[in-house]
């Protein structure tokens, strides 16, 4: 059980770390059978093409969103009929309509348009549809179904070159009869360009949706270990006795919520809590600051034998840094084996516990 004030303290850290993580939007757009559907599936959590709720948002386009992965991805169809302009003018209306809302997390950020290498061409619709949006939203179009590319995404580039690139992906491995195999490739260099292209406020939210790079989870985690200890370096300003550590406390709860959020864990007030009640170990709040005083300390270089005294902004900034980068750390060897899979709150807070411990 945790002490009230920690309850508070955890719930109010949720609500704060999903409101900064927010929400990215994702125009995928392409025709039927160009393989949509499976790259979804390849890059994001939840498997979003199968799980995902669809909602339709225009004539030919729908809305695929699923609860606690925050993406929104923005299916187009319809550009292999007759009426592809129909399709993309809508499309364009729909863009601008959301480009006048003042909340960010409305606004669509990137655009991905899938052509099958199979077609070995580019239609009329689809040039129509990376200059229009092109205008408005960063567009990267993906060559699916990449086998053999014999000069195809060169001719692409030619073809797009409003595009910001093009990029030729397998999304599944594929094994034949022959024993002949195909692997994945492509969906790294995707998910890092994607990165680079979506707005700084939703560079969090992408890097939680996707399960193709640990990497980008863990580079977002150090920005929110970063931030979090100049909060805590402010709080200490003022030197803080340890019997009233527990000032850093709510920093540092934050912190670990939204390092969570960033690498796409189910950040709740259960998960959180049953991380804060096993690593912020004993009842009374000044109890838990002191806590993290003693597992941290012997943590930092030239500071784990200091006893007494108290805790200046320097200390502070070095304890919370130690504190952040250690469960970053927990979670990268959690999950670079497998960067989709999710440990329960139990497994992380047994594994953090341990990293804290210097086992």
């Amino acid at each position: 059980m945790l002490d009230p004030g920690l309850i508070d303290t955890v719930k109010n850290a949720v609500e704060e770390a999903l409101k900064r993580r927010g929400k990215v939007n994702i125009i995928l757009a392409g025709k039927t059978g160009v393989g949509k559907s499976t790259l979804i599936n390849a890059v994001f959590q939840g498997n979003l093409a199968e799980t995902g709720q669809g909602r339709p948002v225009t004539q030919n386009t729908r809305e695929i969103t699923k609860e606690g992965i925050p993406v929104s991805l923005f299916d187009t169809r319809g550009l292999e009929l007759a009426e592809y302009k129909q399709t993309v003018n809508s499309l364009q209306k729909f863009i601008e309509e959301r480009k006048q809302e003042t909340e960010a997390h409305r606004h669509m950020h990137v655009a991905w348009v899938c052509i099958s290498e199979d077609s070995r061409r580019v239609e009329e619709g689809e040039i129509q549809l990376v200059e229009m949006l092109s205008a408005h939203i960063p567009t990267v179009v993906v060559i699916t179904k990449a086998k053999a590319d014999k000069g195809f995404r060169a001719e692409v580039q030619k073809i797009l070159p409003k595009a910001r690139n093009v990029i030729s992906v397998h999304a599944v491995e594929e094994i034949f009869d022959d024993g002949h195999k195909i692997s994945v490739k492509g969906l790294k260099e995707l998910v890092e360009l994607t990165m680079e292209l979506v707005p700084e406020s939703q560079k969090n939210a992408f890097a939680a949706a996707q399960k193709v790079s640990l990497e980008q989870k863990v580079n977002r985690a150090h920005t929110v270990v970063a931030a979090s200890a100049t909060v805590a370096g402010a709080a200490a300003a003022t030197p803080i006795p340890f019997s009233d550590a527990i000032l850093i406390v709510p920093v540092q709860v934050g912190m670990l919520a939204g390092i969570s959020a960033a690498f796409g864990l189910p950040v709740s007030q259960v998960f959180i809590s049953t991380l804060v009640a096993s690593t912020f170990t004993g009842v009374a709040a000044t109890v838990a600051g002191r806590a993290i005083v003693s597992s941290l300390l012997k943590l930092i270089p030239g500071v784990g034998s200091l006893v007494g005294g108290t805790i200046a902004a320097g200390t502070s900034i070095a304890l919370t840094t130690a504190f952040g980068e250690a469960y970053i750390g927990t979670l990268y060897l959690l999950l670079k084996d497998d960067p989709s899979k999710s440990p329960t709150a139990e497994q992380i807070a047994y594994a953090f516990k341990q990293k804290l411990a210097g086992n």
